[in-house]
């Protein structure tokens, strides 16, 4: 009997000891798979991407901007393929490190100290020694660490932005910093549309982040951004620029000088230039020596401020950004504007006396000048002030400021460029007294942008249509499709067809027997308006903007060109002495370059 009931316990603690050793053996596999399911199933995309990040190393092969043309098909911006040198200091041997500084600082021409100070960070896999280099000075960086076997130096493929026309266009085509992204002009406004999209090489590493030599990489190639073709005509563009670099030179102008060539049908820019300008391949390089000279004079923060001004003002596309007082030529707006409204004609008579008084303050014309009795016609060829104060009168303010709205004078003309300003200066019929309105019609007191006075006048003379300027007129990705086509945009009919015609003929007496001879070009039809604005915010009372506008055919306008000389110190500073000239200059060679026959020239009108 006893015996019996030990064999009855022993069995029973037998079988609680293996149930106890199922119950271990589930609870620890169980454990194990579902640790395993853990690890594999949720967690195992995190760590296979955390393995990849460890057993492969990224390098991005930044793509090339796309090209810019001109009209004419030349190229005005492209990328050259460079080298950027980088090192993974962790990389190169300690016993290495002194004679990798030394070596590379000499072939890449930076200090020395601050590359072994680089090199000192042991832990460091990746530091930058220098940017976009040559061909040439990239093979003597491969040579050096070959024959010195020096490893963790990566030379790798690079593009930079290369302007093959230097100077020409700089202020319109602008330039590209570091990172190859736009700074200014087109390249800043298509930057989007320019930057291409990057490449990938992929090379497998070792366990401490060192390149294997003999795995393999894998490449995603990069894609070229898109390209664009400009509205500028490179050989009208070369005109201008030549034209008004001389000007510049020879009549000493303080600050700097704007050009602007526009097809009056379509707001088409064909040639836009700011004299003097700069090297977009070197933009920091300040361009004008004068002011270089002076500014290598300073030193510490002098020098840094007046540098980075120097390098602000170069920079600026002063026919988009700035605003300036454009005297005696608004009054081709003053004067289509009554001549629209029906409170005048072109034969309608205005007395010019000794002075005209409005509201108590005298104004007299340029000179003082005494233009007697003149019809309107006449009135714009001698540019007098004292008649066009009366066409303002007859039009009154309301009328006044709802024409200079409707030219497009208040607001930014959007053209495709960057850095316009949203709103030019001028009063509004609420604030504008008699003083007011007299000084406006005749140019004073207002001040707007140059491409804004452009785009007005061609609304003058193409039959009465606002056009919006425009730069870029198509652009096409890397395989050479169309992605998109420009076309050109009416703003609003501003004045009526024949209001626009009687213009024309009144510009073109101007040219033929006014202030605007000095505009005439043999054998074409010539019309225009002189300006001698007074810079009513400069300290200098003296201080003065020459300008003239021109368009041609004067019979039936395609071309407008606008120069102005901001302060020029020459024998004179009137518009029709030295910057109507200028006009002539480029349009016969746009009219020459385009085709047009030589015509009799047009007998003078009688005064």
């Amino acid at each position: 009997m006893e015996y019996l009931t030990r064999a009855v316990v022993e069995r029973g603690l037998r079988a609680r000891v293996r149930l106890l050793a199922w119950i271990m053996v589930i609870v620890v596999f169980g454990g194990l798979v579902v640790r395993l399911y853990y690890l594999q199933l949720v967690r195992g995309p995190w760590y296979a991407r955390r393995a990849a990040n460890q057993q492969l190393r990224d390098t991005v092969v930044p793509a090339a901007r796309g090209e810019i043309y001109s009209s004419d098909g030349e190229l005005l911006a492209t990328s050259a393929t460079c080298w950027t040198i980088r090192a993974s200091p962790r990389e190169i041997k300690d016993e290495d490190v002194g004679k990798a500084a030394a070596g590379l600082a000499k072939i890449l021409d930076i200090d020395e100290e601050n590359v072994l100070k680089k090199f000192s960070e042991r832990k460091s896999n990746d530091c930058l020694l220098k940017y976009r280099v040559d061909r040439e000075t990239a093979d003597a960086v491969r040579s050096f660490c070959s024959e010195n076997e020096i490893s963790g130096i990566f030379i790798n493929q690079d593009t930079k932005r290369y302007y093959p026309q230097g100077e020409m266009l700089a202020s319109v085509m602008g330039f590209t910093n570091v990172d190859n992204a736009g700074v200014s002009g087109v390249e800043l406004k298509y930057d989007k549309q320019l930057t291409g999209d990057s490449g990938l090489v992929r090379t497998a590493a070792n366990a401490w982040g060192y390149t294997l030599e003999q795995s393999y990489a894998t490449l995603k190639p990069p894609v070229q951004g898109d390209s664009l073709t400009l509205t500028i005509d490179l050989g009208i563009q070369r005109a201008l620029e030549n034209a008004l670099r001389y000007a510049v030179t020879e009549h000493h102008v303080g600050q700097r000088a704007v050009g602007i060539v526009m097809e009056v049908d379509t707001g088409a820019v064909l040639g836009m230039c700011t004299t003097p300008a700069y090297d977009p391949n070197e933009p920091r390089v300040i361009y004008d020596e004068t002011i270089r000279a002076q500014i290598d004079a300073l030193t510490g923060e002098d020098r840094k401020k007046a540098l980075q001004l120097a390098q602000q003002t170069q920079w600026r596309n002063k026919a988009v950004s700035d605003l300036y007082e454009p005297g005696s030529v608004f009054k081709l707006i003053t004067c289509a504007s009554a001549l629209d409204a029906g409170v005048v004609s072109p034969d309608t008579t205005f007395f010019c006396g000794k002075s005209i008084n409005v509201a108590g303050t005298h104004f007299h014309c340029a000179n003082f000048k005494r233009h007697g009795a003149q019809t309107l016609t006449q009135a714009l060829m001698n540019s007098c002030n004292q008649s066009f104060i009366q066409v303002g009168q007859r039009l009154g303010k309301e009328a006044f400021c709802d024409y200079f709205a409707n030219f497009g004078l208040r607001t930014a003309t959007k053209i495709d460029l960057p850095a316009e300003p949203k709103k030019s200066e001028y009063y509004t019929a609420d604030r504008m007294g008699p003083v007011e309105l007299a000084s406006c019609s005749f140019g004073q007191s207002s001040k707007v942008s140059y491409i804004q006075m452009a785009a007005a006048v061609s609304a003058v003379v193409n039959g009465g249509k606002l056009m919006r300027p425009y730069v870029v007129q198509e652009i096409r990705n890397a395989d050479g499709k169309l992605v998109k086509q420009v076309q050109p945009t009416v703003v609003r009919q501003v004045i009526k067809p024949e209001t626009s015609e009687m213009m024309c003929a009144m510009m073109e007496q101007v040219v033929i027997g006014g202030g605007g001879k000095n505009a005439q070009v043999k054998g074409y039809r010539i019309g225009g308006k002189s300006g001698t604005s007074q810079k009513l915010d400069s300290e200098n009372a003296r201080a003065r903007i020459a300008s003239f506008l021109a368009v041609a055919p004067a019979d039936d306008p395609k071309y407008l060109v606008l120069i102005c000389l901001d302060e020029p110190h020459s024998w004179s500073n009137a518009g029709g002495s030295l910057s109507a000239p200028v006009c002539a200059q480029v349009l016969e060679s746009i009219l020459t370059q385009k085709g047009y026959p030589r015509e009799q020239p047009v007998e003078e009108t009688e005064q």
